[in-house]
């Protein structure tokens, strides 16, 4: 029962403070929130794993997912098809060593980057640019 009367008398506060124009100078008004996606996170890890991002030294997997990601940033943009090809190697090696790293259903593994198929893709997309 308090509970639900501090959350009325929070909201009350917030919505007199939207009203007399308290947050409209506030940075990033406008801009989407930039959450993180720590769901994959166990519960009581959560904490630890923020508290050490927050000192810039990230655990193993999460170190993994990061350079996963911004490979596949980079594979976007790769032209040249030998790079593309090492590029997709070194990703899907990465992407191995994630999986190893956590005891999971394969269903739920990361899937492995196909070469052929990025080419094919890339290709179809330069093709629909150029028209």
């Amino acid at each position: 029962m308090w509970v639900m009367a501090i959350h009325k008398i929070a909201e009350r506060r917030i919505q007199e403070a939207i009203e007399r124009g308290d947050f409209d100078n506030l940075p990033g008004k406008g801009k989407p929130l930039q959450l993180e996606d720590d769901s994959y996170i166990p519960e009581e890890l959560r904490m630890v794993y923020k508290i050490l991002k927050n000192a810039n030294c990230l655990p193993p997997e999460l170190q993994l997912r990061k350079e996963i990601r911004q490979l596949k940033d980079l594979l976007v943009n790769l032209e040249d098809e030998r790079e593309i090809y090492m590029c997709c190697r070194k990703l899907n090696f990465l992407i191995m060593k994630l999986n190893m790293t956590r005891p999971v259903s394969p269903l739920l593994e990361e899937s492995q980057v196909y070469y052929k198929k990025i080419v094919y893709r890339l290709q179809q997309s330069r093709k629909k640019d150029k028209k």
